[in-house]
């Protein structure tokens, strides 16, 4: 979508009343969002990447680590049935580093700028990147899903239990995206905000129950992983598909992501509008 066509698409003024301000911040968002999946869309290079890399991890560490790793996990649970969906949780937190540079990239080249001159929403310039990639989260992990199922993967709890499980990483997902807008805002040029996101969240996910239980690390590394939300997130997602305790993580990972949403996305607005 070109900037001409994208600005006919706006709004010409803001509304003065509550509903109709409200009516205008969406309909920016919605148009923000479209702009954001056709330019993923249109770049087969990074179409391609993006995907083929959450399968690699689904294979890689259900073959390879499978025998060690399974070893631990109590039960007849399989390795592949608690590691799956960890790892959409994994992939929901390295996706949304792509969400820092992505803005990173559009205020290097000045698309941002562009935004700012036309009568459109502050804040849909912000949601409308945190909800495209959301969708292409949501389409990743269905896309593991479906190399999972092939290679012995199941939902054990129902239909229902499962788009639950989808679900919840995708609230999970949307908070990752809004924390790392912030830091783009913070951190200038893309390839800085893509190494300060890779070093946030390298450590964070590997400290977590996505790969392993918590009981097979050390006391002093489990203490802390206990209290993660990539853990909260992972035993939700895990208890949604496989069975175990759903109410406690759920609760947990909601609340985590309510309330740091309630806090990011109100910083990342008075950022943005601070910037020149």
């Amino acid at each position: 979508m070109s900037i001409s066509t994208f600005a006919s698409t706006l709004q010409p003024a803001a509304p003065t009343s509550v509903v109709g301000r409200a009516y205008w911040q969406a309909r920016d968002t919605w148009t923000v969002t479209k702009r954001n999946l056709r330019h993923f869309v249109r770049q087969p290079r990074l179409l391609v990447f993006s995907t083929i890399q959450p399968v690699m991890f689904v294979v890689l560490f259900a073959f390879v680590f499978g025998g060690v790793a399974g070893a631990a996990i109590s039960g007849d649970v399989a390795y592949i049935d608690f590691l799956l969906p960890g790892l959409f949780v994994q992939s929901a937190a390295f996706r949304s580093t792509q969400t820092a540079v992505g803005l990173a990239e559009d205020l290097e080249r000045g698309v941002v700028d562009r935004f700012r001159s036309m009568p459109m929403s502050r804040v849909a310039v912000l949601a409308g990147r945190t909800l495209a990639d959301l969708v292409r989260s949501v389409a990743v992990i269905l896309l593991m899903v479906a190399v999972g199922y092939a290679i012995g993967f199941r939902f054990t709890e129902g239909a229902v239990s499962a788009v639950g499980a989808v679900l919840i990483v995708a609230l999970f997902g949307l908070l990752m995206s809004w924390l790392f807008i912030l830091l783009a805002l913070y951190v200038p040029g893309a390839e800085a905000a893509q190494t300060a996101g890779f070093v946030v969240v390298f450590p964070i996910v590997f400290a977590s129950s996505i790969f392993v239980p918590l009981e097979t690390m050390p006391p002093w590394l489990s203490t802390f992983a206990a209290q993660s939300p990539l853990t909260h997130a992972a035993d939700a997602a895990r208890a949604m598909s496989i069975g175990g305790e759903v109410l406690v993580p759920t609760l947990l990972t909601v609340a985590w992501c309510v309330a740091l949403l309630a806090l990011v996305i109100p910083l990342s607005v008075k950022r943005f509008r601070a910037m020149t």
